[in-house]
């Protein structure tokens, strides 16, 4: 008789069972939906005021969390552009760099590369330090001859348990930038320096992402950047 119970009562636990899991799914994809809005917005092309500078973000997926806070910030102030994609590592740098600046004329770049070169790919960085340094100093280069004033922005703090980067290698990757910006000329906006002391607050755990209240720390300490270099004369 009791066996008679049992299906059920196991047809009832796996349809609830089931039941949660989907409610789950729902509930991630709608915590998805705005963080996916936000970023296909940040790409999108806006259409200039012609009595402001034209100020271009260039970097990764942290870049792209940046870009609306910062937007808004200097609202009226500038126009604030980024490519319509994620810029990778410099080898994506490298192909697509002269398509992301166009045609038009910039007033500030801000630019990152490094946290997609030093992930680890087949068990090594997918671009070698040697190589990233060779290939930030073409790029500088290329970026120089469009007459912006530049600023070079570090690559953020890599959390330990990633599973694909190592924590402190973007200490080196960074001292590598450094070398090359201080060569050219080229000021810095110390974003790792900013985030480390409050990662706990504003990173996600054990990822290089950060929370929206993280990108709109990160967003104010790139406009200050910004905001700082259009002051000053050419």
């Amino acid at each position: 008789m009791r066996r008679s119970y049992l299906l059920p009562l196991v047809v009832v636990s796996v349809v609830f069972a089931q039941g949660l899991g989907h409610a789950a799914e729902r509930e991630q994809k709608k915590a998805a939906t705005p963080a996916k809005k936000a970023r296909s917005t940040a790409m999108a092309e806006i259409t200039d005021d012609p009595a402001l500078p034209r100020v271009l973000l260039i970097g990764d997926s942290i870049s792209i969390g940046y870009t609306l806070p910062v937007r808004a910030a200097l609202a009226g102030k500038a126009n604030v552009h980024r490519p319509a994609a994620n810029c990778g590592p410099t080898i994506r740098g490298q192909e697509d760099l002269d398509k992301w600046l166009g045609k038009g004329k910039w007033d500030v770049i801000h630019f990152n590369w490094g946290l997609h070169d030093l992930r680890i790919d087949n068990g090594a960085p997918q671009v070698p330090i040697d190589q990233y340094e060779k290939n930030l100093t073409e790029l500088v280069g290329r970026l120089k001859k469009t007459g912006a004033r530049l600023i070079w922005c570090s690559t953020t703090p890599v959390p330990d348990g990633t599973g694909n980067r190592n924590k402190g290698d973007e200490l080196k990757y960074n001292a590598v930038a450094q070398k090359i910006m201080d060569a050219n000329g080229i000021p810095s906006d110390d974003l790792y320096g900013f985030a480390l002391p409050q990662l706990a607050k504003i990173q996600l755990p054990a990822n290089v992402h950060f929370t929206p209240e993280g990108y709109k720390a990160l967003a104010d300490q790139v406009t200050a950047a910004i905001v700082k270099t259009l002051a000053k004369p050419k």
